[in-house]
């Protein structure tokens, strides 16, 4: 099973690229469990410069930006 989190404060971008992550997990039939992190001191343990951030499998993928369906399913295809 995949282990996804996405890092954010709970802004519109953040919940839209939730909304978006779901929605591909759901199309390609993952099992994966999604986790919102924001409290910002387990988001600042990250390396990522700007929210959101969407992390697969403790691997940063993507960060202050919202990616496409297509980035969001290459990333959890591989």
């Amino acid at each position: 099973m995949l282990n996804i989190k996405i890092l954010g404060s709970g802004c519109a971008n953040c919940k839209r690229l939730e909304a978006v992550t779901r929605k591909v997990v759901e199309t390609l039939g993952i099992e994966a469990e999604i986790e919102k992190v924001t409290d910002m001191s387990e988001i600042m343990k990250w390396p990522i410069l700007s929210t959101p951030g969407l992390v697969i499998n403790d691997a940063v993928v993507s960060s202050g930006r919202i990616p496409n369906e297509t980035e969001i399913e290459n990333w959890l295809k591989s």
